[in-house]
């Protein structure tokens, strides 16, 4: 068995049309796949899924964040606050120049943003 890389991840939401209108105001552009039952974006030939949650009540861990790649983190960070995110951690240097920083989406999803400048 070989990894061939990621290709998805998704984000559980309780209203998917409105999760559609905040997700595509922050990506700039309509999703490619669109049915009640899922709706992906390709994000430079990477999947962001959306999902209907069977269980609204479930609560959402930070054991596993996934990181966009981003030219400008804080200006990111801003924009995701400004559409309505929560702050999970502000923008920070972790070490050789790369910066992230995460927000709760209005679902409470954990959505990481990421510059590497080694990529």
């Amino acid at each position: 068995m070989k990894l061939l890389g990621l290709r998805t991840s998704i984000y559980r939401v309780s209203d998917i049309e409105k999760a559609k209108k905040w997700y595509s105001e922050f990506l700039g552009f309509e999703p490619y796949f669109d049915e009640p039952f899922y709706v992906g974006y390709n994000v430079a030939g990477y999947e962001l899924g959306l999902q209907p949650e069977e269980n609204e009540t479930a609560e959402k861990g930070d054991s596993v964040i996934t990181y966009w790649g981003i030219e400008n983190v804080e200006e990111a960070y801003q924009k995701l606050l400004e559409l309505g995110a929560t702050s999970h951690e502000t923008p920070q240097e972790v070490g050789g120049g790369i910066i992230v920083a995460t927000v709760k989406d209005p679902w409470d999803n954990i959505f990481g943003v990421i510059y590497n400048p080694h990529f």
